[in-house]
């Protein structure tokens, strides 16, 4: 008996070049890990800082604001 490997492909078997599915995967990963190095622009990070201290600000005892949901 032959297992599948979650690629749907026997395990053991190597993958062919020519599998739409396995260009696909390749490209994919490609563009994530790109994606990944990128840096974080200077001022998605200011706006992060901005928002971080007006939930402080705003919730006491800087609590989260979802926390006073529950």
């Amino acid at each position: 008996m032959r297992y599948s490997s979650g690629a749907g492909r026997p395990i053991g078997m190597s993958s062919s070049t020519g599998d739409p599915n396995v260009q696909i995967a390749a490209k994919l990963k490609a563009l994530y890990q790109s994606v990944q190095e990128e840096a974080i622009p200077a001022r998605f990070l200011d706006l992060l800082e901005k928002l971080d201290a007006a939930e402080q600000h705003s919730t006491p005892q800087g609590r989260s604001v979802l926390q006073g949901r529950e």
